[in-house]
């Protein structure tokens, strides 16, 4: 019997912020904790508003004047209920407006999991400078590791540094500080940064740089296009496959795929072979390239299918989006057998789909959660409180009415 998401009954306050704090959220939310947001008040927004947030699944906001001494109460009021707070600002800021973790955590018992994100090193030489997920990358040592030989560095839009090294690793903080909690009753300050976090994913990649599978300057090496047979590799009609044949079996099926065989290319061993001389590299890919001009994805993915090559079709989100043959379907980061996180796809039929009806979307569109929306709604639940008794809304902004309560 299929059990309850494994965050039900978890509430969490997600200060408004972009990218990474907002991911953070919603990997929590998709795994049944209760988040809601904290907005300014709509009269507040500017360009660097929540409005671009699109990571709303499943969240409810309330909006709060944090200058408004009576919206500060209100957020005191929440975090005394709350157990996890998700703070995206850079450091300093909550503290200034007496919500830091010395104000919010002791009016919980101790048992608030405090989260803080920042894109630097929250005690480094970078701390009170603005940054974005280059830059990050970019101090982390990791975005030098990044691109094609003789071409910059090249960042991968925003997913390594924002949401891997960022949102993601944050919340691996956050369940180990609950789980923490189950032990010792407490919960404490977790500090996250995405200059630590990325550089933590590019583990192997530092201990490797004195090994001949990433010992030579930026796409040189074995695993970043450096090598012809793990890369991209253009088709007939413009689309693309991806090669990633580094093991000898696997790269003989690749040639008897391309109809390569008896060339010299796949013989095995590291003297057995042509493609093992680094000299060879530029002629290999060029016949590589020629190939797979050949034919078109559609006539290769059948080729392929099936096969131990590890040659793949490269899709894009448009056709994936239309076509449930392409694995396109969004699912739950994780697939939990007894307590499935909550689904994604609408209609799921199964633990590894998540459970529930899924959201309008199925994961390809995304929704503005407008400041305010559901904030009474969700008061009403966590705290018992209506709208002209404990809480009133003033300017747009959600205030506790009788201050001295707390």
């Amino acid at each position: 019997m299929t059990g309850q998401p494994p965050l039900t009954g978890i509430k969490v306050l997600e200060f408004a912020g972009l990218a990474p704090g907002p991911f953070a959220g919603l990997l929590l939310a998709d795994a049944g904790a209760t988040v809601v947001r904290i907005d300014r008040p709509a009269s507040q927004s500017d360009a660097a508003s929540p409005a671009v947030d699109l990571l709303t699944r499943r969240k409810r906001s309330i909006a709060v004047n944090l200058k408004d001494p009576a919206g500060v109460a209100l957020i005191r009021a929440l975090a005394a209920q709350a157990d996890v707070l998700i703070d995206p600002y850079r450091p300093g800021v909550l503290e200034k407006l007496r919500l830091g973790p010395a104000d919010l955590c002791p009016l919980s018992g101790g048992r608030l999991v405090y989260a803080r994100l920042t894109g630097f090193r929250r005690d480094g030489r970078f701390a009170a400078m603005a940054g974005h997920d280059i830059n990050y990358l970019a101090v982390s040592g990791v975005l030098a590791l990044l691109g094609r030989r003789g071409q910059p560095p090249t960042p991968p839009a925003n997913l390594l540094g924002d949401f891997a090294g960022g949102g993601a690793v944050l919340v691996q903080g956050i369940l180990m500080a609950l789980l923490a909690r189950e032990r010792t009753g407490r919960g404490q300050v977790v500090e996250a940064n995405m200059v630590d976090g990325v550089s933590y994913l590019a583990s192997f990649a530092r201990f490797a740089r004195g090994m001949p599978i990433w010992d030579r300057g930026r796409g040189e090496n074995l695993v970043d296009s450096g090598c012809p047979w793990y890369d991209a590799y253009e088709t007939k009609d413009g689309r693309w496959m991806a090669v990633g044949a580094l093991e000898p079996h696997f790269f003989a099926e690749l040639v008897k795929g391309l109809g390569l065989e008896g060339q010299g290319w796949e013989g095995q061993g590291w003297e057995g072979a042509r493609r093992y001389d680094r000299r060879q590299w530029p002629e290999l890919r060029r016949v590589l390239e020629g190939v797979f001009k050949t034919k078109t994805r559609g006539e290769w993915e059948r080729v392929f299918e099936g096969t131990d090559a590890c040659c793949s079709p490269i899709y894009e989100y448009t056709e994936m989006e239309r076509d449930a043959r392409m694995e396109g379907d969004q699912r739950p980061v994780v697939t939990l057998r007894e307590t499935p996180c909550l689904a994604v796809r609408e209609n799921a039929a199964d633990a590894s789909h998540g459970q529930g009806k899924g959201v309008e979307g199925g994961g390809y569109v995304g929704y503005v959660l407008e400041p305010g929306h559901g904030g009474e709604e969700m008061l009403k639940e966590w705290l018992g409180w209506s709208k002209g008794d404990q809480f009133d809304v003033r300017n747009g902004g959600f205030v506790l009415k009788d201050k001295a309560k707390l």
